[in-house]
C-alpha cells in the first residue's frame, strides 16, 4: 500500500513538473523576442510602443572604413547600429545599394549608414531613391546630408526620403541637440491595385539638397520632371570641412533593410543639383 501510494504521488509529481514545463514554454513562445542590447526607447513606434528621444549622455562610437566606394571617400556606420552596416556600388546601374539597421536619424543621436566625402564650400547632392522591400518600416529614412563630423551627435543638416513618402529638411544646430524641422511634405504613394494610367499624385523619388553659402535648400524631382527648389530655406553657418553624402537608416534597431539610390550627384558647387 505504501508502495503504491508513492508511485501514485512520483506519477502525479511528474504530471505537475510537466504541466509547468509545457506552461513556461507557452510563456516564453508567445513573450515578445528582445535582445537585451536594445534599450526599450530605442524601438520604433507601434500601437503598444513610442519610440522616444535615447537619455542624454547616451553614446556610441562610429566606426568609419576610409575605402572609397564610387564618388565618396568612405563610409561610417554612425552611432554604431547592434547589426553592423554596409554598402556597395554597382558602376553600370550607377547605383549605391546601402544596407543598414539603426534605430533612428533624429532626435539628439543617430544610428545609420553613411556614404560621405570630406568638402568645404558649397554643395549640390541629389539622388534617386528606392526600397527593393515594399514592407519596410514606414519612417526607415534615406538622407542626403552635411554634418560637421562623424559622431552619432553631429551638427548636420539633411533631406530625407522616408518609406511611408514623407520629404523633410532638417536639421541640428548645435552638437547633441535636438533635430528640428524646417520644412516637410507629405509625398502621397499610388495607392495598392491602382491601374498603371489611373491620373493620380505619384511621390516624387528624386530628391537634394543645396548649401549655397549659409542657406540650405531643399530640392525635389517629380515623376522625371527637373529638380526644383521647394519650401523653406534654413540658413545657417556650418564650420568647414564636413562631411556630405548619402546615408540609410532601416528604423529598426534588430532589423536591417536595404534602399538602393541611383544617379547620385555630389558637386562642389551650388546650382548643381539635377
Amino acid at each position: 500500500m505504501i508502495l503504491e501510494r508513492s508511485n501514485q504521488m512520483k506519477f502525479t509529481n511528474g504530471l505537475l513538473w510537466l504541466a509547468l514545463c509545457m506552461a513556461a514554454l507557452l510563456l516564453s513562445a508567445q513573450a515578445p523576442a528582445t535582445n537585451p542590447a536594445i534599450p526599450d526607447w530605442a524601438y520604433p513606434g507601434s500601437k503598444s510602443h513610442k519610440q522616444v528621444p535615447p537619455p542624454a549622455d547616451f553614446r556610441r562610437p562610429s566606426k568609419t572604413t576610409t575605402t572609397p566606394i564610387g564618388i565618396f571617400d568612405g563610409q561610417t556606420d554612425v552611432g554604431s547600429a547592434i547589426i553592423p552596416g554596409s554598402a556597395s556600388y554597382d558602376a553600370g546601374a550607377k547605383q549605391y545599394i546601402l544596407h543598414s539597421a539603426g534605430y533612428n536619424v533624429w532626435y539628439q543621436r543617430d544610428e545609420f549608414q553613411f556614404l560621405w566625402k570630406k568638402l568645404s564650400g558649397d554643395v549640390s547632392l541629389a539622388g534617386t531613391v528606392s526600397f527593393p522591400d515594399a514592407n519596410g518600416y514606414g519612417d526607415r529614412k534615406v538622407v542626403f546630408i552635411i554634418r560637421k563630423d562623424l559622431d552619432d551627435d553631429s551638427i548636420e543638416v539633411m533631406t530625407a526620403r522616408h518609406g511611408a513618402g514623407l520629404i523633410h529638411l532638417a536639421q541640428r544646430t548645435t552638437k547633441g541637440g535636438m533635430v528640428g524641422t524646417t520644412f516637410k511634405i507629405v509625398a502621397p504613394k499610388r495607392p495598392a491595385g491602382a491601374a498603371a494610367d489611373d491620373v493620380i499624385a505619384v511621390a516624387p523619388w528624386r530628391i537634394g539638397i543645396e548649401k549655397k553659402g549659409d542657406v540650405f535648400s531643399l530640392f525635389i524631382g517629380e515623376n522625371g520632371a527637373p529638380m526644383h527648389q521647394v519650401g523653406d530655406t534654413l540658413t545657417f553657418h556650418m564650420d568647414e570641412p564636413f562631411y556630405a553624402g548619402i546615408g540609410f537608416a532601416s528604423h529598426r534597431p534588430d532589423r536591417s533593410d536595404t534602399a538602393v539610390v541611383s544617379n547620385v550627384v555630389l558637386e562642389n558647387a551650388a546650382g548643381k543639383v539635377q
